[in-house]
């Protein structure tokens, strides 16, 4: 089998039966549909054939930075006709967590863009200022390309005042198409590690298999009928994981193929984009 088909742990055999099962697919965005402000060449093909399939599809993103009207926006601008309930990003999956398990904490003290605050203030939260006086009843850190110095400082005080603290995703550092380094979520709380030693209570974002339950949850699936595509070992394919999902590793953005054959366990699928993904499913069907 050569690499410019993809690389499974599976026979082809089996493979096909995993796909054949797939109602619904689960795709990570920068690095898997598009890099920063480019759509790729294959992505629109890729959604026509899901749709001539029947297989439903959710833009998953670990990045909050943008609600999820926002990220609605760009799809658009991209040339792809997304919906509201096509999106889940970790921003929504941290309110209904909140709500859901720690139902008494309304006020929060927010690492994150003001395209994120307004979410969770939508989301009935009152977020307090940055005023050793105004206690939170929780410190939340995102992915806050909008970050000043001295609210870091803050969070850190609030994360040794020994308050709950949680964190929208884990990722280290943001795909870009700009010769930059985009500084993430998990790089800020491994900051806020180093001053204070205190980790997140909770990382609700991929690996966390939340996000796809949801999924699961809401279209009545079984774990093995979702695909989740993305370009990161350790969030994407990790979910999968710990999910039961199908996990699709493509290599259009972060992780190379030297990483890729290194993991253990390998992904189901390592493929060259979602294109790949898109042939084994058309396969499976016919």
């Amino acid at each position: 089998m050569s690499f410019d088909r993809y690389i499974s742990p599976f026979s082809e055999e089996v493979l096909l039966e995993k796909c054949r099962r797939i109602r619904h697919v689960a795709l990570d965005m920068d690095g898997t549909i598009y890099m920063g402000s480019t759509l790729f060449p294959f992505t629109l093909d890729f959604l026509k054939l899901l749709e001539s399939e029947g297989i439903r599809h959710t833009y998953l993103t670990n990045n909050p930075t943008r609600s999820a009207s926002d990220y609605i926006s760009k799809l658009r601008r991209l040339g792809i006709d997304a919906s509201p309930d096509e999106m889940y990003t970790s921003s929504m999956a941290m309110t209904d967590y909140l709500h859901l398990h720690h139902p008494d904490i309304k006020r929060l003290f927010v690492l994150g863009t003001p395209s994120m605050q307004d979410e969770f203030r939508r989301a009935g939260f009152t977020l307090t200022d940055n005023d050793p006086d105004d206690r939170p009843d929780a410190l939340l850190v995102a992915f806050d390309t909008t970050l000043v110095y001295d609210r870091l400082c803050r969070a850190a005080w609030w994360a040794a005042s020994g308050i709950p603290y949680f964190a929208t995703n884990p990722d280290w550092v943001c795909p870009t198409d700009e010769r930059t380094i985009l500084v993430d979520c998990g790089s800020l709380c491994k900051a806020i590690e180093g001053a204070t030693g205190r980790l997140p209570d909770v990382v609700i974002g991929k690996p966390n298999p939340a996000m796809l339950h949801c999924i699961r949850d809401r279209y009545g699936l079984s774990s093995d009928e979702i695909a989740i595509c993305g370009d990161r070992i350790y969030t994407d394919v990790a979910s999968a994981v710990n999910a039961g999902s199908l996990g699709v590793l493509v290599l259009s953005g972060e992780t190379t193929l030297e990483t890729a054959l290194a993991s253990d366990p390998m992904p189901d699928i390592t493929a060259r984009d979602i294109s790949v993904f898109g042939d084994l499913l058309k396969q499976s069907r016919n």
